[in-house]
């Protein structure tokens, strides 16, 4: 672990053609994981984040600026680290930045309006995502995963997103919050779903880290595919047990997240609108991303 970016990383982190996921907190004490390719290193000790639609990750650091993070370029090859947001500008030479590269230019948000400021606590380079390892534990979570069902057939996931956490060649990433109060990212691209209310994966590729995880520890799950659709999930993460011979760790998961633009939002549990009857008292209940709206 390192301090501050190198002049390579400064460099690798530059590109808009990249992965780049943001792990905050928010005021439940969940993790929430959001993909933010406008990650990038603005000097040896601070990362920015450019923001052109409002979602609940740039709120969220608002409140609680303590960020894991993780960046993997195009080649495969992997850094993770911790930051602490400190603030946000709607000008400056960062800003200038963004707004003259042609994917933040001319996406269909109309420009990046919003660059945010973290400092940087520390950074890891983990060179090359062990594909050696990832591919077997991906074959094998996939022969073990119909013995780790849940038995309830009241689904929580959609089909579609089932779907995309089973699509081999999809990312995943388990995320939870470490003692320190800093979201941790690892990848588990070996995550599929056993049925539609929990995710399993072997911990064949990044065990040791896996392994350091306590059984009921709240986790969140994000996948994304190769169209760049993408899905978080939040559960508990059950611990490893033996199925068809095979350890697997499971998540069983208890909310999902539709992190997908223009529609941001909850999927599950699926929440239910009221009549407003007291105005007055319906300024107390405006949900988090109209205060994310109010904060930009």
């Amino acid at each position: 672990m390192r301090k501050t970016f190198t002049q390579n990383e400064i460099n690798a982190f530059a590109p808009a053609e990249k992965i780049g996921l943001v792990a905050c907190v928010n005021p439940e004490g969940d993790v929430h994981v959001t993909l933010i390719t406008s990650i990038m290193a603005a000097g040896p000790k601070q990362l920015t984040l450019g923001q052109f639609s409002t979602g609940l990750s740039k709120y969220y650091m608002q409140l609680n600026p303590n960020v894991g993070f993780l960046v993997m370029s195009m080649d495969k090859q992997l850094w993770r680290g911790k930051a602490r947001w400190t603030h946000k500008r709607s000008d400056g030479p960062e800003y200038e930045i963004y707004n003259n590269q042609p994917m933040f230019r001319y996406n269909a948000y109309f420009g990046i309006n919003t660059v945010h400021y973290l400092d940087l606590i520390e950074i890891c380079s983990e060179g090359k995502l062990p594909m050696g390892k990832i591919i077997p534990a991906a074959l094998i979570t996939r022969f073990a995963k119909g013995s780790a069902a849940t038995g309830n057939h009241v689904p929580i996931l959609k089909p579609f997103a089932q779907n995309l956490f089973n699509q081999l060649d999809a990312l995943k990433f388990l995320a939870y919050i470490g003692k320190d109060g800093f979201p941790r990212v690892i990848p588990v691209i070996q995550c599929q779903a056993s049925d539609s209310r929990r995710l399993v994966f072997s911990s064949l590729a990044s065990r040791d880290e896996l392994q350091t995880i306590a059984t009921n520890t709240a986790a969140g799950i994000f996948g994304l595919n190769l169209k760049m659709q993408s899905v978080f999930v939040r559960g508990v993460f059950r611990g490893f047990d033996r199925y068809r011979g095979i350890t697997l760790g499971a998540v069983d998961i208890d909310w999902v997240y539709n992190s997908m633009p223009p529609s941001h939002g909850q999927i599950y549990p699926e929440s239910t609108l009221e009549p407003v009857t007291d105005f007055y008292g319906a300024t107390s209940r405006i949900s988090p991303l109209s205060k994310a709206a109010a904060m930009r």
